[in-house]
């Protein structure tokens, strides 16, 4: 069984579902990375999730994510994980 924190928040009157996960994300193929966004998206809807997952990771070094196009500016916002990790308020489990 997974289990995932997640920031649900409201944001620019969208519902987003932000999912950190870990930094080695980036290393993965784009499809794997897909996939995993996919199931994640499937979970979040099942549990009664409302809006779009965004996956979330720091290197250390940087901040990369997969979200919606038109909210790629909130994402590369100095301080967005920070922001993200203080607003961490469920968990979702995948068995």
């Amino acid at each position: 069984m997974a289990k995932y924190d997640v920031a649900h928040i409201r944001e620019q009157g969208q519902d987003m579902v932000i999912i950190p996960v870990d930094a080695a994300f980036t290393r993965k193929s784009t499809s794997d990375q897909e996939d995993i966004h996919s199931s994640l998206q499937y979970a979040a809807n099942d549990a009664g999730l409302r809006g779009n997952v965004v996956l979330i990771w720091n290197t250390g070094s940087q901040v990369g994510f997969r979200a919606p196009q038109q909210w790629h500016p909130f994402f590369r916002s100095p301080g967005i994980w920070q922001l993200v990790m203080r607003n961490i308020n469920k968990t979702l489990t995948i068995s």
